[in-house]
């Protein structure tokens, strides 16, 4: 498997994508910056700039059952937001 496990699609980070530049991956827990671009690079052929990584933290969950309460969390991921180079520009629909 990949560094990149798939694209973040959401209102904010296509937001972002329109005016700054910028997309969002969801990455390994393992992978560090360098590595993030590369990978971004060889992946959509364009130039990055710069990379943010973050960890997202796991969110609390829970739900009412017959037998009581079922309490867990989601699990925690890696996010990076990549800052292409002006001009450039990654097309997710492209395939659909």
């Amino acid at each position: 498997m990949g560094i990149i496990i798939k694209p973040i699609v959401t209102e904010k980070m296509t937001q972002l994508g329109e005016k700054l530049n910028r997309y969002g991956f969801r990455v390994q827990k393992d992978a560090n910056k360098i590595e993030i671009k590369k990978a971004v690079e060889a992946l959509y052929s364009v130039t990055v700039t710069d990379v943010n990584t973050m960890i997202a933290a796991p969110k609390k969950k829970s739900r009412f059952t017959k037998s009581g309460v079922i309490s867990g969390q989601t699990p925690a991921y890696k996010k990076a937001i990549v800052t292409l180079k002006e001009g450039e520009k990654i097309d997710f629909f492209s395939n659909i």
